[in-house]
């Protein structure tokens, strides 16, 4: 009989759904939305990405990331401007009010972080990290391998 507590991939699921919730109700004061983080985390730095790189360090699809910068312009956190050379590229960055909000995100996802993973020892959230890590990149490169045997298909 399948037990849900055996499945990585259940309780990855499971434990990713309720962090999400957990977040969501952190940022809602700052009126952000999860889904903005990854834009959050990759233009914290004050950087200008394309959406292709955006959506490849996000690890979601084209569409998604679409639309994600459309809810993030229409609620004044980022900015398009085309890229100079290439009048068909555009780079995103965020406004300096989301620049201000950075610190706010970075204060709910630290403090979310640290209260859920305040079960386990320092050694344990240390190794958590590293095998989530590396979980990651195993799936990655699955993926990867899977993308090319479909256009080789």
């Amino acid at each position: 009989m399948l037990k849900r507590e055996e499945s990585a991939g259940y309780m990855t699921n499971w434990a990713a759904r309720l962090f999400a919730r957990r977040i969501e109700r952190s940022l809602k004061p700052l009126g952000l939305s999860p889904a903005y983080l990854p834009v959050f985390f990759a233009l914290a730095d004050g950087s200008a990405l394309s959406q292709k790189e955006l959506t490849r360090r996000a690890a979601v699809e084209q569409p998604t990331m679409a639309a994600t910068l459309s809810r993030m312009e229409r609620d004044g956190l980022i900015v398009r401007k085309p890229v100079p050379a290439d009048k068909r590229s555009t780079l995103f960055s965020l406004k300096p009010q989301a620049r201000k909000a950075v610190e706010g995100v970075t204060s709910a996802v630290m403090a979310n972080n640290t209260e859920v993973l305040a079960v386990l020892s320092e050694k344990e959230r240390a190794l958590y990290l590293d095998l989530v890590t590396r979980i990651v990149q195993r799936m990655l490169e699955l993926e990867t391998r899977d993308n090319l045997a479909d256009q080789s298909a």
